[in-house]
């Protein structure tokens, strides 16, 4: 049997992906620019990827956007329309129907352009190429030479090596027949370049959205037809011909307030369309080789959603600067390595994608309310929209109908004439800070933990500090009756802790590693810096309420902290005219 834990030699470690997709090679490059020995393994050459069929419907939203930002490659920022709306249209409910900007606009780049792209730049940093079709036998090879192998194949044959988790998994059949098109000469929509989702209740839906593709502009559209269903009629279809005037018809039908602007419409090229199924599916991120040797998924390999909710691509990028801050953390990758990197992913973003996805495609009946409320009160359009972004925005109240109310109830009370709420939570995000995770423990004793941004010093004699929490959270109450908390300054290694904290779960301290407190509290192993602090005052302000403490007690190390701005993570670095 292979060792169960692979140690990183002095010399750089050498990783070998399994893949060169959107994770895969995202990954790849990030991982270069950290100085390691990086190999990808790819079954087409990158001429042969510019030329054949269209890989996806990708539409990225900033969060993603900001992954690959952060690593120098977004080359498609002057070339891509950006997508600044989001609008839903529930056909056969009159009152559902609304439209809402995006606080930061989306892109969608044909894979054709992207691909191709970026494996030259993986090249030309060093990287090494292998051109083969990979399978168990070469993932055998692959981890004789390396010291650690990770599989970003997608839903292809490799995917299967990995079991599926049938606790996470409710399909085993697909749920939707996918039809996808790359259209040119499409009129532009009205409203500019908006990402339009058509739900059809019985039938479908139909996505549509600019693009970039390597002709140019083009139009993106997919038909996502529940099976059996009226849109359900694309087997007989065979030729490009057939499949461009199939599109035309099933708009036409399905979406007459949006043929029209297809009257001039073509095929961008003979390979701009796909047809086929997807079954959501998670699978265990560990896969045990002939030999016993353990091998890591990634991205859709192990995590694969409906493309409905357009997150795929959105998830892969998520994906991959997890598991790059996962790697370069590590002093060895063995199986718990695997797992822990894993499920850094799954806790603090995928679960809820998945979650979110899936009631996509069999919505629960007060969903409709929320879209019906959306119509009238721009604010709940805007959330709805920029969920698309990161849907752990929809906890609880999209799953919730008593939620749902409380919150549509909520905004309907903000009124008409108050502060733009969006334009002032873009002028607030300029303000850069740091992150905090604020643990206590609930009258049960069990522990509870939130992310804040809102931490401040107020007071050095006696030393006092304050954070606000939101009257929506569901630790509230917890937080509400404590009478001590303790606020954990994240490094920049510990992102994934900002988002496993930021969002609603029973399971938030799993895998977290705790250092003793005298009080008791949970404080977090590798913070910057932590306070446990005696509560002294609260009182309500707005929608928050403003939690004042004394220091009792604190430590610091030394690190890089993880700072915020302007709606994403970033690194701080020194000014370049006052380093020395």
């Amino acid at each position: 049997m292979h060792a169960e834990a692979v140690s990183v030699s002095g010399s750089s470690p050498k990783v070998a992906i399994v893949g060169a997709g959107q994770s895969g090679l995202q990954l790849a490059l990030g991982l270069l620019q950290q100085g390691y020995d990086v190999t990808v393994v790819s079954n087409r050459t990158p001429e042969e990827i510019a030329v054949g069929p269209v890989l996806s419907s990708q539409c990225m939203f900033e969060t993603a956007l900001q992954t690959e930002r952060v690593l120098g490659l977004d080359h498609w920022t002057a070339d891509a329309p950006a997508v600044a709306r989001l609008a839903v249209t529930v056909e056969g409910s009159p009152g559902a129907s609304w439209s809402a900007p995006l606080d930061w606009p989306a892109q969608s780049v044909d894979q054709r352009l992207k691909i191709p792209r970026w494996l030259g730049d993986f090249t030309d940093a060093g990287g090494r190429l292998l051109l083969e079709d990979a399978d168990e036998d070469g993932l055998e090879r692959y981890g004789e030479s390396h010291d650690l192998v990770v599989v970003a194949t997608g839903r292809g044959p490799l995917a299967r090596l990995f079991p599926p988790d049938l606790e996470k998994s409710p399909y085993t059949t697909p749920q939707r027949k996918v039809a996808l098109t790359y259209l040119q000469g499409v009129e532009p929509s009205v409203d500019g370049p908006t990402m339009s989702l058509h739900v059809l209740p019985g039938v479908g839906e139909c996505l549509l959205f600019p693009a970039v593709t390597t002709s140019g502009p083009c139009e993106i559209v997919l038909f996502e037809a529940i099976p059996g269903s009226p849109m359900d009629c694309w087997s007989d279809v065979e030729t490009a011909g057939e499949h461009f005037g199939r599109t035309l018809d099933v708009l036409r039908r399905f979406c007459p307030a949006e043929a029209s602007r297809f009257d001039r419409a073509e095929l961008t090229d003979a390979n701009g369309m796909l047809r086929g199924s997807v079954t959501p599916t998670v699978r265990k991120p560990i896969a045990r080789l002939r030999s016993g040797r353990a091998v890591l998924g990634m991205a859709d390999a192990v995590v694969l959603n409906d493309p409905l909710t357009s997150q795929g691509a959105n998830n892969a990028a998520k994906c991959a600067e997890i598991y790059l801050s996962s790697i370069v953390e590590a002093t060895e990758f063995g199986a718990d390595f695997m797992q822990r990197t894993f499920d850094r992913y799954w806790r603090g973003y995928a679960q809820w994608v998945v979650a979110w996805t899936n009631s996509f495609l069999a919505p629960p009946p007060h969903v409709e309310r929320l879209h019906e409320a959306a119509a009238e009160l721009p604010e709940l359009a805007r959330t709805i929209a920029n969920g698309f972004d990161d849907p752990r925005v929809f906890y609880p109240w999209w799953f919730d109908s008593g939620e749902a109310d409380r919150l549509i109830a909520e905004k309907r009370k903000q009124g008409v004439g108050q502060v733009d709420v969006r334009a002032l939570r873009r002028a607030l995000g300029q303000y850069a800070t740091g992150v905090t995770v604020v643990t206590a423990l609930a009258d049960d004793g069990r522990p509870v933990g939130v992310t804040a941004n809102s931490f401040t010093s107020v007071s050095l004699e006696p030393p006092l500090v304050l954070w606000c929490l939101s009257h929506d959270a569901g630790c509230f109450s917890a937080f509400q009756a404590a009478d001590r908390f303790a606020v954990n300054v994240l490094s920049a290694q510990q992102h994934y802790l900002s988002r496993q904290f930021s969002t609603p779960a029973n399971d938030k301290f799993t895998g977290v590693e705790l250092v003793a407190d005298e009080s008791g509290l949970p404080v977090l192993e590798g913070a910057l810096a932590h306070f446990v602090c005696r509560v002294v005052q609260q009182f309500d302000a707005g929608d928050h309420e403003v939690i004042l403490g004394e220091v009792e007690r604190f430590g610091d190390e030394e690190g890089e902290p993880l700072v915020f701005h302007s709606g994403g993570y970033r690194v701080a670095t020194r000014h370049p005219k006052l380093d020395a």
